[in-house]
């Protein structure tokens, strides 16, 4: 007689949900029929809501570093699965990983106390008054420029290019690209400066000149520091987030097919 060979353990599961209703509502039913795991016991954890909960579920989850597969119950869901519940852990066990460093942000306000803070998408800097930022912006120790008068300037990961990125006329960066975009938001001047693509090793520092008069803060996805006067941005090889996505449907395949819509 032929042995059997040994079957693979099912994938163990938890839910996390939104405060959306849909969302909850999703989170009861999927957990009736795959089970009630805690995220200490799961393989994988399932991000029921939109693109922002996905990413409040990678910074909560990020110690873990266990992989993330989003379903939409959201408004938006750019990072997200398509929502169905039948063969879940069929999906599960053949979707892609997309692998995430995330940025790292040290802010320095006019107290010169450090804030540090971990950023998926974009570390952002943003004028707080009617009163334009001044940035001088350095790569890597060196003074790229001296004044960028704008309303704020942003450094995102490849993850991050198709967010707030895209919407400041950024590039789409494919996710395997190893590269950062340094995307200014609103530059008068100099007026025609459309930011600049960056090896992903580089070392991104923005001084805020004038910030009594030009106060501004800085924000690494949504940990906000008011009056910096000093911001460090830098990719974490050292930390790693894992996405999981639909066969055919990566993370890559929409960052290209973003490119070409209308």
């Amino acid at each position: 007689m032929e042995k059997s060979l040994p079957r693979s353990p099912p994938i163990r599961l938890a839910f996390a949900a939104s405060d959306r209703p849909e969302a909850e509502e999703a989170q009861s039913r999927l957990s009736e029929r795959y089970g009630r795991f805690t995220e200490a016991e799961a393989d994988v954890i399932v991000a029921l809501g939109g693109d922002g909960f996905m990413l409040e579920t990678l910074h909560r989850t990020l110690p873990t570093a266990k992989p993330i597969y989003g379903m939409n119950r959201g408004s938006v869901g750019f990072l997200m699965n398509d929502y169905a519940e039948d063969d879940l852990t069929q999906r599960i066990a053949t979707a892609e990983r997309a692998v995430i460093h995330p940025l790292s942000m040290l802010a320095l306000d006019r107290r010169r106390v450090q804030h540090r803070g971990v950023a998926i998408n974009e570390v952002s800097l943003l004028r707080e008054t009617r009163q334009t930022a001044k940035l001088c912006v350095s790569i890597d120790g060196k003074v790229r420029m001296p004044e960028l008068v704008c309303d704020g300037a942003l450094v995102c990961t490849p993850a991050g290019s198709t967010a707030y990125n895209l919407s400041a006329h950024g590039p789409i960066i494919p996710l395997n690209a190893k590269a950062l975009a340094l995307t200014p938001i609103s530059a008068f001047r100099p007026r025609r400066w459309r930011g600049a693509l960056l090896p992903h090793t580089a070392r991104v520092t923005f001084e805020v000149l004038e910030p009594d008069k030009r106060p501004v803060s800085a924000v690494a996805d949504n940990f906000e520091v008011r009056d910096v006067i000093e911001v460090h941005v830098a990719e974490n090889r050292d930390l790693s987030l894992v996405m999981l996505f639909d066969a055919g449907r990566s993370l890559e395949e929409r960052g290209l097919a973003e490119q070409f819509s209308a």
